[in-house]
């Protein structure tokens, strides 16, 4: 019987162990950003003709030093921001508010992961090293310490670290990431951030609210919000362009998403509560880059068998 229930006392710590650390970590965005650096580093191999096998060393530490990079950027922005998470209903039972992680083992686990995760892309390639370096910095120094709390261009500034990972899977395969495959996924991921985080901040409005974090519709309404929301969705139909000589399928894909999510936009505001339409644009902003990252990656791996 004691053996028993020694084994019955260690499984829930070790799950609990566990998710602490994916929510220090915030394990959701790790895997969101995984998806759309698999899309670049694919991308790379189907341009420039290189077979899988060959890259399988520069995938791997790719894949290990953006999970530990992203996952590190994490790790400090949730030390930074414990004070204003704690008066959100959606943060407010993470590690770090919950004092479960101190501020100095959390800047701990961060700088070591942080470190293990440049190095594994340094050695798949330097370039991919500096475009995880870059990810991290924008998105801990610029986003999270500079304009979160001072200004509606928090959003703006957020997404440019948020696209860096199909730059970081590009640059472990080949160093032209000025190459218009490359600068497509990177104006993707930036255009499509905005909604998206448009309709977070809608539904979670009053919290941003509360925490004091000048979000566009806390700032400016939610009438901007939706216009402003519509821009974008109108920009990002037009970025399908951009993926026209790479694979037109990919760009009608894109293309057709990007304008039904402007429709249900449209036909959502005025007929839904607000609400409700933002959620709806949250799920189906979810479903397009989910569903083109997918295509994307299923397109370079597939294509070269069937040349």
């Amino acid at each position: 019987m004691r053996m028993q229930s020694n084994a019955m006392s260690v499984e829930p710590i070790s799950t609990s162990v566990t998710k602490v650390l994916f929510e220090t970590i915030k394990i959701g965005i790790v895997k969101s950003n995984l998806i759309a650096m698999i899309a670049g580093l694919s991308m790379a191999m189907y341009v420039h003709q290189i077979a899988f096998l060959d890259k399988i060393g520069n995938m791997a530490l790719a894949l290990i030093g953006s999970t530990f990079v992203i996952g590190a950027a994490g790790i400090f922005n949730n030390l930074y921001d414990r004070d204003i998470d704690r008066l959100m209903n959606r943060t407010k039972n993470r590690p770090t508010v919950s004092g479960i992680i101190d501020v100095w083992s959390g800047l701990l686990l961060g700088g070591w992961i942080a470190l293990g995760g440049l190095v594994a892309l340094y050695i798949a390639s330097p370039l991919a090293a500096l475009m995880g370096f870059l990810g991290l910095f924008l998105y801990v120094v610029p986003y999270t310490m500079w304009t979160k709390r001072r200004t509606v261009y928090n959003t703006e500034v957020g997404s440019l670290s948020g696209a860096m990972p199909p730059l970081i899977g590009w640059a472990a395969i080949s160093p032209d990431i000025y190459h218009p495959g490359s600068i497509a996924l990177f104006v993707l991921m930036v255009i499509w951030q905005m909604p998206h985080f448009y309709a977070i901040a809608i539904r979670r409005m009053e919290e941003y609210r509360a925490a004091g974090i000048p979000m566009l519709p806390v700032v400016k309404g939610i009438r901007r919000t939706y216009l402003q929301m519509n821009v974008y969705l109108a920009a990002l139909f037009l970025s399908s362009y951009l993926f026209w000589s790479f694979n037109p399928y990919i760009a009608a894909a894109n293309a057709l998403l990007s304008l039904v999510w402007l429709v249900m936009s449209v036909r959502g505001y005025r007929r839904q509560q607000e609400e409700q339409w933002a959620r709806s644009m949250f799920i189906f902003s979810l479903n397009h880059i989910t569903i083109l990252l997918l295509m994307i990656v299923g397109y370079c791996i597939a294509a070269p068998l069937f040349q």
